[in-house]
């Protein structure tokens, strides 16, 4: 399939079609927004935290290298800045669509699997020991060793929702998406070695592993935080991806499943609509076409075909 077919499909031309039949895929992603309010805003679970355990919570508190108002940014709108230039390029809304609608699943689809775990496992931050003892002066159970904080509770709500890393999750659901993405645009494996291909895929991959590096280095979160949210992040983007597109290295890998189907589906109508007067032949046509000068009903063997310009095009017609 050529990429000179394109062109046709425009917002104008054919956006309202694509929304309406993909009405359901957005009122699930409005659905998959509340979940992630909720979860967000519901009481996680408090481990407990021994005296002992302190040992490893008690690094300072710090402020974000990466604000959590940056996270979208990076997630979401660097990732459909390239999508939307790609549209402006190509004028095909199908990969717009698609490719916004894959992208917008992943990061939010990742977002309800973070927090959802977050609020579950409730694993204390490295700086817990500053959120629960703003003052410094420790405070435990005498019975069971549990602590008692006596920190804002806004802060110390935060500092249960250490496992998984949700900055490094959602930064990678969206790089890796668009790293997908880029890999179908500029055909990054069609097997020509071409290697400075590769550092354009790769790309957002480091930008998403530099985001994961911050949460540590700011306190924010373990290692394992950081390792299995960026994990969580790259695997529902390539299936969200996937969903939408073909694998990078076919040959058609550069636009949506649904595009090469309204292809075929027009060439099927095209095909059908030519099919059809070929066949429509009047019986008076074929006598004429006997009756032509130097034509025989006997002529027999390779001359059958070169004799008759109506049979042909009906025989034409039967094997298009």
């Amino acid at each position: 399939m050529q990429e000179n077919q394109m062109g046709g499909h425009t917002i104008k031309s054919h956006g309202a079609k694509v929304a309406r039949i993909h009405m359901h895929d957005w009122l699930i992603l409005i659905l998959l927004i509340v979940i992630d309010v909720i979860l967000n805003l519901i009481e996680p679970f408090h481990r407990f935290v021994g005296e002992e355990m302190m040992i490893d919570l008690k690094y300072p508190m710090k402020d974000n290298t990466v604000p959590v108002w940056a996270v979208p940014i990076i997630a979401i709108l660097l990732p459909f800045a390239a999508i939307l230039a790609n549209y402006f390029y190509r004028r095909n809304v199908y990969d717009l669509h698609h490719a916004t609608l894959g992208l917008l699943y992943s990061v939010l689809i990742t977002g309800v699997i973070t927090d959802a775990i977050k609020d579950a496992v409730g694993r204390p931050r490295p700086n817990f020991f500053w959120r629960c003892f703003p003052n410094g002066a420790a405070l435990f159970d005498p019975l069971t060793k549990n602590v008692i904080c006596h920190g804002d509770k806004g802060v110390i709500k935060e500092g249960h929702k250490s496992f998984p890393s949700g900055h490094t999750s959602w930064c990678f659901a969206g790089l890796s998406f668009l790293s997908w993405y880029l890999s179908g645009k500029i055909r990054a494996f069609d097997r020509k070695g071409h290697i400075a291909k590769l550092a354009i895929v790769l790309l957002p991959l480091l930008m998403a592993a530099l985001v994961g590096v911050s949460r540590v280095d700011d306190y924010w979160h373990h290692w394992q935080d950081v390792f299995v949210g960026g994990l969580i992040g790259m695997t529902v983007a390539s299936f969200c991806y996937l969903q939408c597109f073909p694998f990078p290295h076919v040959k058609d890998g550069w636009a949506p499943h649904a595009y090469f189907q309204v292809l075929a589906e027009g060439n099927h109508v095209q095909s059908s609509s030519t099919r059809i007067p070929s066949l429509r032949l009047r019986q008076p046509e074929i006598e004429t076409a006997y009756m032509q000068p130097g034509f025989s009903r006997e002529s027999t063997g390779n001359d059958c075909h070169s004799t008759s310009p109506i049979l042909d095009a009906m025989e034409n017609g039967r094997r298009f």
